[in-house]
Formats: structure tokens, sequence, C-alpha cells
């Protein structure tokens, strides 16, 4: 993972050619835009764990995607660092990498405090905060700065930060994706917390929405991935949904597809659902696959994520005595993750809501039969190649999971036809290709 120079060569960048009123269209390297120049964007990421939530897929993906359709990318990103393809460029971006320390004391330790910025972060992680993004963004600013101007265009992966709006005052187009708002988390965890104290907590982890909002109202350039997405940020963040394109995200149709050495278990279910997260509707699932193993007897359920010792999930496991049947799968590679869909007969979405829907576009790339709600994005990813059930309805959820199991024709045909709906519609080069689209279009 080679770190990029391209930031460095950019203080002897060619200065603007064209001639005022000329007509010439030049970029802030000095450059002409024509309409099929290569193009030199910086990607922002404020955390890409490759492992772990969408974020570090989708940075991956579309960088991946946006250098093969020719153009330089530079991701520009925090800890947990991203994996990248052979050609995109890595510019590094350290910061307090708190959340993979056991204590701030053990962090500080390890990393000490060299900044302002260092301290802020701390202060505001011991005080319940989730500060990355924000710091994130004091970061680029400080150690970037006016380098930034190399690139044509700088995407900004969902962090939403402050640093943005400095970069839209120094003159630089700037385009952010939100993949849903993180209100929509916010108020389903209030919901399933009875504790006032938690509750208390919850809302001040997300007070870095308070930011968000303010920043994308001044943005001009709006991605998001879904319909669903662009309605419901519209409402949340109060923003004229005219400035919101809608580009979906691919999947990978290589590493996931069906592979013929694998057979599928006849009574293994596959989830990704985050365990302790109320928004991905796992405790829906659990209840479902409780009320069918007198049935299937041999029924079991493989979850991609990881529950908590004493957690909310581990009691209601205990309470269903499903303990043998359920097992959490963590840390894999995307090949690993896709031979456990290949391996599993339904692969089964409770989410309440999703911006979009990457585990239903993987398991129907990888030709397993899909069941999934009707919550937020996923029936624009799912269409009519897969069962759709309403979130939180467990009655609903283990009659669709229960129609499958008797039905291996159905199972087949609905694999077959879910391949086939992502190959044609959810590629990662048609999200760049649409991405490319929209960054020209914010260029001046």
């Amino acid at each position: 993972m080679a770190i990029s120079t391209r930031l460095q060569r950019t203080d002897q960048l060619a200065r603007p050619k064209g001639k005022a009123g000329s007509g010439a269209r030049v970029s802030l390297a000095g450059e002409s835009l024509t309409p099929d120049r290569p193009l030199r964007i910086g990607l922002l990421s404020y955390r890409s764990n490759p492992y772990s939530g969408g974020q570090g897929i989708y940075i991956h993906y579309l960088s991946q995607a946006l250098q093969q359709l020719g153009h330089q990318v530079d991701v520009i990103a925090g800890e947990p660092y991203p994996e990248l393809a052979p050609g995109v460029g890595f510019v590094p971006l350290p910061g307090m990498n708190l959340y993979a320390y056991d204590t701030v004391r053990a962090a500080v330790r390890d990393r000490g405090l060299s900044s302002l910025t260092d301290a802020l972060e701390c202060l505001s992680y011991i005080s319940g905060g989730f500060p990355e993004p924000q710091a994130f963004g004091r970061r680029l600013i400080q150690r970037l700065g006016d380098r930034l101007a190399g690139y044509d265009i700088i995407h900004d992966n969902q962090s939403l930060c402050y640093g943005l709006l400095d970069l839209r005052t120094k003159g630089l187009p700037v385009v952010t994706t939100i993949h849903h708002p993180i209100t929509k988390d916010l108020r389903l965890a209030l919901q399933n917390e009875p504790e006032w104290g938690m509750r208390l907590l919850i809302k001040r982890w997300h007070s870095f929405l308070s930011m968000q909002k303010k920043v994308a109202a001044k943005l001009p350039s709006i991605l998001t991935v879904s319909e669903a997405s662009k309605r419901d940020i519209a409402q949340d963040f109060h923003i004229d949904s005219e400035r919101i394109e809608v580009v979906p995200n691919g999947v990978d149709i290589e590493t996931f597809r069906p592979y013929p050495d694998i057979q599928p278990h006849p009574w293994r279910i596959m989830s990704a659902a985050s365990a302790d997260v109320p928004l991905k509707g796992l405790s829906y699932l659990l209840r479902a696959l409780a009320s069918l193993v007198g049935e299937f007897p041999d029924l079991e359920l493989a979850v991609l994520g990881q529950a908590k010792a004493r957690g909310r999930t581990s009691r209601l496991i205990d309470e269903l005595g499903l303990g043998r049947r359920v097992r959490f799968l963590n840390g894999l590679s995307s090949e690993q993750l896709a031979r456990e869909y290949a391996s599993s007969a339904v692969a089964v979405i409770p989410s309440l809501y999703e911006g979009f829907g990457l585990p239903a576009a993987e398991a129907m790339a990888s030709g397993v039969p899909v069941v999934a709600t009707t919550g937020g994005a996923l029936p624009e990813v799912v269409g009519d190649a897969g069962i759709l059930v309403p979130p939180g309805d467990e009655t609903a959820l283990s009659g669709a999971i229960r129609k499958l199991l008797l039905d291996p024709c159905l199972r087949q045909c609905l694999g077959r036809d879910g391949r086939r709906r992502m190959q044609e519609l959810f590629t990662w080069r048609q999200c760049a290709q649409r991405t490319v689209e929209a960054y020209r279009r914010a260029m001046p």
C-alpha cells in the first residue's frame, strides 16, 4: 500500500494557461477540462475498516472502479485504514484511533498528544461523544491545507466535517456521499432503550449530527445511494431534494457469486446484522428462528457481526434457547464471506432501515435467495427477485423463511433472478461512471 506522492507535487503543477474570456475551462491544477479528461480525485474517508461496516467497502471498490476508468485517485483516510487496489494512491491521516484501545490512557501512552486536535478528540471521547469525523476534518486542513488544490474534485465519504467548508471557502469543488442520515439510527436507538441514563449517552454519542446537518446544508452537491435515503436526507437534514443525486452502490459480482464446489446446507440461514444495533433488526430474526426450530430441528443461523458477551443479543439468544444454533462471524475477507453465503440455503436481512442494503446485494450476487424487509432502500435493491416483509414483523419473517425452506424450486429461481439483477443494475463500474458524471457537474 504505497503512499501517494501526488500531493507533494501540487505546488509544481502548471498554472492555468487559458486567457480570460477565452471560454477555456481549467481545473484547480491548471489543466483544460475536456469532457473526457481523466480527473484527479481526492477521496476522503475518516475511517475505512475493510471488514466492518460499509464505509471501507465503499472506499475500496469505488476507488478501484474510478482508477479502472482511467482517473487518478488518492484515498485520504483516517484509521482504521482501508485496503486499496493496486494503482490507487493512499494518503494516511493518523489520529488517536481511540476505538482500537481499551482505554484513552492506553492510547495516549502509545501515541502521545501532539496537537490540540488530539486533546479535543480524547476529551470528546471521554465524555461519550463520537469525535472522529470532526477530528479528521481538522487534521485534513492542518496537515494538507492548500496542497488539496491539486485535485480536480474532493469527494467526502460521509464525514460531513467542518473542514469541508474550509475547502469550499478556498474554491475547491466538493461533493459528499451520505449513505443514509444517521438521524435514523438515533431515533431507533432511543426507541429501543428504556433506561434514561443510556438514552442520554445515546444522544451524546450522536451529537456529531449537529455538525453534519450544518455542513450538509452548505454543500451544493450531495450524492446518496438510494431514493429512500434521498427522501430521508432531505427531510431530516432540511435540504432541497433537488440538490441530492442518487448513485446506487455496486456489488463485487466476481467475488460474490455461486461457487460450484460448495453445496448449500439445506437448513442454514445467513444474515448480516450488527448484533447489538437495533436498526439491524436481529432480535426479530432470532425470534423468528425460535418459532421455526420445532418444525426444522436442524436449523442454524450464521450472523456476520459480533455480539457483546453480556449484551442484549446474547441475553436474548440464551432466553430463546438458541445458543447451539447461532454463530457469529467476524473479520472475514470478501471471499470468505462469499463462501459463507454460498454455503447457505437462505439469506435474511431483517433490518428496520437500510440506506442501501449491501448485504442483500452481496447475497443476491452469490445466487442465494433473499428474505428482506421493506425498511428503507431494501425494496430498491431486492426488487421482485426476493421476498419482502414488513420491518419488525417476526411472524412475517418466519413465514417467508418457512416458504423458502420448503420450496427448493423457489429458492433456485430467486437465487438465479437475484444474481441477474445484480449483474444488470448494481456493478461498481456503473457506480463509478455515474459518480464521475456528478463530479463534472460539480466542477467549475
